[in-house]
């Protein structure tokens, strides 16, 4: 089992060369490290200018190890071998470390790095990353893994406070300046502290094979890309919250795979850190939520929910629920009133996608205002509040179509915006709350129901009621307080607002297809086309699409002259029929490749759940055709491998249908921004992303996709 951790960037607001003077302080003994035994310089090696000093340490730990597991290692120290490089000229300091003991066992590796912050050059960044690898250890190896997670927990905590100490010393001793490195024919004396590289860490070394090494300054390789691409510890604190430093690692190595692979928007940190914290920090469910999550985003246009919903009339006068300041922890404060509300008026007269869309713009606009109340308040506010009040909530409430839609809203809350809501105050619960809470309870989060707060008639306005989460002068008249709100009162939704399914179903389609996207159903034999012409050589065709079911071809075809859609049959291949609407099929079959029309691409293979982005540059004008075909990937599979299972796999397909949602575009290549890439390489990391959304819950989230 490997365990990798990264921390965050440590910012000393002080010169490089008085933090390494302090840093130099720290040796041969530190008190403030006291499991630091002993250190011995095996090689050091100096350039000819003085300005690069390489030193290699053998360092010797006392570790925080039980005494029972120290017998059984049979060791009382643990060794581990340092190589640092100060190089005066650059202004950094790189720490290597691994660990000796136990080697064969456990394998600890850090790198450190200190650095010119890249805004001022007069503070000092350090970053740190370690991974352990427990190959065995005796079967203590939960053991040696929790020792090595607290001691390296621990050390980076004490690391920046020695620096701080030591630069605290120098201060009291009226050293407040260290000049910077010179060529010796510009000075006679160059600055040279050898004792420096007396390298600092404190490594945690479990015995047997678990050599679990933690330095308290431990080692970090310097983090590649700009400096908006790295999390400052500072900024973390004060725009995200205390972190311990393994869920920071989390967020920080969780981010920096985003930036590697999905090359579209890369969500917030604060977005990134509720799905970690709904998945208690677990890497790997964290990352395959939010993946799931990030291509819901990207299908139904979300990050745009904002700009391009306008909320029906009948929203604004009869949905009754809106924002009202905000409660004592500065979150922002919602409330709904549902007793009020005609829910099965408001599903007849708009339909489930409809409200569904109003629920996402609320919890949009609660993103928002988080935001906005962090640099109000000078404190993270990553949730918000929500007052639900049920006076009137009656057995018309239970109404089966509109319990549907509450399901569903809820369903997708839950996946899309976890650890968004703070608390939730439901207040004046009558006696039919039970059998609503009976039904919607199972679909919420227990971490989520661990925040409701449920009043029963007027318990909410003694001690421990609403006082204590809201100030009394915000309380709402209705509730019995002085402040006005402005939440609609509701009432009875007029039988003449209402529409028929059909038009319903019709409104429904048009909300969820009104995106930049376009999606098409390819059938086997019938394979799905679109046209562009092209009038100026070297024009350049993008494309983005998300394959949502099944595996297709994709293909770039170009012909001199324009095809004509081709006449449907009534019956496709097997006694399929045929697609229409959204499935367009241009090359006629009378049409020869090469003589016709010529292939301008390799064809790229694309299975269930990938995201494609790419680019061609037009060689030529005229008429080019993208396809997308349907093709058997367990069939192709099962030719090479002739077992009897697989043969049956093969046999488990259970449609000839796929689905893509795509978007195509043709700039001139004077206004192309992206990169010239052909279609081989079009793949680009949101594939890889969004594979991880396939998984045990594939069926599950396609059937999403799909509505």
């Amino acid at each position: 089992m490997v365990q990798k951790y990264q921390s965050p960037v440590r910012v000393y607001k002080h010169p490089f060369e008085l933090v390494m003077a302090a840093y130099e302080r720290r040796f041969p003994t530190c008190h403030l490290i006291p499991i630091f035994v002993a250190s011995d310089v095996v090689s050091e090696e100096t350039s000819e200018d003085g300005s690069i000093t390489k030193v290699e340490r053998r360092c010797a730990l006392d570790v925080d190890a039980p005494r029972l597991l120290k017998r059984i290692a049979g060791v009382d120290y643990v060794y581990f071998t340092q190589r640092n490089t100060l190089n005066r000229k650059e202004r950094t300091l790189h720490i290597e470390s691994h660990n000796e003991t136990f080697s064969n066992r456990v394998i600890i590796h850090e790198t450190c790095c200190y650095s010119v912050h890249p805004e001022n050059e007069d503070w000092t960044c350090f970053e740190q990353t370690a991974s352990l690898d427990i190959k065995s250890f005796f079967g203590f190896e939960s053991t040696v893994e929790k020792i090595a997670m607290k001691q390296y927990a621990g050390s980076i905590k004490k690391g920046k406070e020695i620096i701080e100490y030591y630069l605290k010393e120098l201060e009291d001793e009226g050293i407040t300046h260290m000049p910077r490195w010179l060529p010796s024919s510009q000075t006679t004396a160059p600055v040279r502290p050898t004792s420096l590289c007396t390298s600092p860490c404190v490594f945690l070394a479990l015995p047997t094979e678990t050599s679990v090494v933690l330095h308290n300054d431990s080692l970090v390789e310097l983090l590649t890309g700009t400096p908006e691409d790295k999390l400052d510890a500072d900024y973390i604190k004060r725009y995200l919250g205390d972190l311990t430093p393994l869920q920071e690692s989390c967020l920080i190595r969780l981010r920096k795979w985003l930036q590697e692979t999905h090359k579209g928007k890369i969500p917030k940190d604060e977005h990134i850190l509720r799905f970690l914290r709904a998945r208690d920090f677990n890497m790997d469910k964290a990352r395959e939520i939010l993946c799931q999550s990030l291509t819901w985003r990207k299908q139904h246009q979300v990050d745009y929910l904002l700009e391009t919903w306008t909320s029906p009339q009948v929203l604004q006068d009869f949905y009754t629920g809106g924002w009202h300041h905000h409660d004592r922890d500065g979150r922002p404060l919602y409330i709904l009133r549902l007793g009020h509300m005609d829910t099965k008026g408001l599903v007849r007269a708009l339909g489930e996608e409809s409200l569904l869309r109003h629920v996402l713009s609320i919890n949009e606009e609660g993103l928002r205002r988080c935001e906005e109340n962090t640099k109000v308040f000078g404190r993270p506010i990553s949730c918000w509040t929500c007052l639900v009040d049920l006076e009137g909530l009656n057995m018309r409430h239970l109404w089966r179509p509109g319990v549907k839609a509450l399901l569903r809203i809820i369903e997708v809350v839950e996946a899309n915006y976890p650890e968004t809501l703070g608390r939730l105050l439901i207040l004046r619960a009558p006696r039919v709350f039970p059998v609503l809470w009976t039904l919607v309870s199972p679909f919420i989060d227990e971490n989520t129901r661990k925040k409701f707060l449920i009043y029963a008639g007027n318990d909410y306005q003694g001690p421990g009621g609403l006082v204590d989460y809201i100030d009394k002068e915000i309380i709402p008249d209705f509730l019995g307080g002085e402040c006005m709100c402005e939440v609609p009162e509701g009432g009875l939704i007029p039988k003449s607002m209402y529409r028929t399914p059909e038009e319903l179903e019709s409104e429904d389609v048009r909300l969820w297809t009104e995106t930049i996207y376009q999606s098409s159903s390819i059938f086997k034999g019938a394979p799905h086309e679109i046209l562009i012409e092209i009038i100026d050589a070297s024009s350049v065709i993008t494309w983005d699409f998300d394959v949502c079911k099944g595996d297709v071809v994709f293909n770039i075809y170009h012909s001199k002259r324009a095809p004509q859609p081709a006449r449907k049959d009534p019956l496709g291949a097997h006694g399929i029929t045929s697609p229409v609407g959204n499935n367009v099929q241009l090359i006629d079959k009378s049409w020869t490749l090469g003589q016709d029309y010529s292939m301008v691409e390799s064809p790229l293979t694309c299975k269930e759940g990938e995201s494609v982005q790419g680019s061609h540059i037009t060689r030529w004008p005229g008429f080019y055709i993208l396809q997308w075909k349907f093709v058997n990937m367990a069939a192709c599979a099962a030719t090479n491998m002739p077992r009897v299972d697989d043969v049956l796999a093969t046999l488990q397909v259970s449609s000839h249908k796929c689905k893509v949602m795509y978007y195509t575009e043709v700039l001139g290549s004077a206004d192309f921004r992206g990169s010239m890439t052909s279609l081989e390489s079009s793949h680009s990391g949101f594939s890889q992303l969004s594979a991880a959304t396939v998984s045990s819950n594939q069926s599950q989230s396609s059937s999403m996709i799909s509505r």
